[in-house]
């Protein structure tokens, strides 16, 4: 087996340059084959693992959500151009790490390592997303947010002083003042198309947001299908209630809360406009449409059995 590692070096406010030593350290006493690259720049992630898609049996990427999505991106490429596609891995150094945890990846950087000495694999469904900045498409491994949380994610990257899940909390509170008109959508799904003013859409592959927000609490990337989580607008004072359910992944018991599933989906904006994010990259600001479908079992993970 030989390994390509990709580290992003400022992963986490530099915790992917940090852990950089640990991770060789653990990577040499499992014996492993590995070549290791540092990311330099936005999109380097992507033409690193496309290019090493025909010469390693696997694709290891030490980094948070963003650059592991760049990773998954790359991969895609390779696989859609009829090449070789090798397996992933994410070793969690970033702030959020969600991907990872929905692909059921240990946040333990040992037991990640353990996963990749034992070759343990799972094939994944992959999600992709049309519109915004993105009119060719893009991968995602977690999921796509439109609205609240696309925003929440904007607020928690701008912060200097946080990092990982209480940037993200601390950034929820101060979305409530921030975004609290939802735009009127329409969500196409099923046969159906459902019309309301959406504060928040997650389509999810995994089965969390910001490091601690269930957004899907029974969400398994294999399974064929996305799992919604819709949420009509509603006061501020009942979005700070709200809050603690998402924690607990209990909101679909909540009635502002629609929940379904789904292979595909197009929200549209009829008044107001679309901000949204894919595995925590910027998809648009003020987008207008978005068509969201899966691809089921596209990429082996490497992480222990579920």
């Amino acid at each position: 087996m030989r390994y390509y590692l990709i580290i992003n070096p400022i992963a986490g406010r530099g915790n992917g340059a940090r852990m950089a030593p640990r991770i060789q350290e653990l990577l040499d006493r499992h014996g492993l084959n590995y070549d290791l690259v540092y990311t330099e720049r936005v999109g380097h992630a992507i033409e690193l693992a496309r290019q090493a898609a025909a010469a390693y049996d696997a694709v290891v990427v030490a980094s948070g959500d963003g650059t592991a999505n760049e990773v998954l991106n790359g991969l895609m490429q390779a696989r859609l151009a009829g090449e070789r596609a090798p397996a992933m891995s994410i070793l969690s150094v970033g702030r959020g790490n969600d991907f990872a945890f929905g692909m059921g990846i240990p946040s333990d950087l040992e037991a990640a390592c353990q996963a990749l000495a034992l070759d343990q694999r799972r094939t994944v469904d992959v999600g992709r997303v049309v519109g915004g900045l993105y009119p060719q498409g893009r991968f995602f491994g977690n999921g796509v947010g439109i609205g609240f949380d696309a925003v929440a994610g904007f607020e928690a990257a701008k912060m200097t002083r946080l990092s990982g899940y209480p940037s993200y909390l601390v950034a929820v509170l101060k979305t409530a003042f921030l975004y609290y008109k939802a735009p009127r959508v329409a969500i196409d799904y099923n046969g159906e198309t459902v019309t309301l003013p959406a504060l928040m859409v997650s389509v999810m592959n995994g089965r969390r947001m910001g490091g601690g927000f269930m957004m899907a609490p029974q969400g398994r990337p294999d399974d064929g299908l996305l799992d919604l989580c819709i949420a009509r607008q509603v006061s501020i004072p009942r979005i700070f209630a709200l809050i603690p359910h998402f924690i607990r992944g209990t909101q679909a018991s909540q009635e502002p809360i629609q929940t379904g599933r789904t292979a595909r989906l197009v929200v549209t904006a009829l008044e107001g406009v679309l901000p949204a994010h894919a595995d925590g990259e910027t998809l648009c600001t003020e987008g207008r449409r978005l068509e969201i479908e899966l691809l089921p079992a596209q990429i082996e993970m490497i992480a222990p059995p579920c």
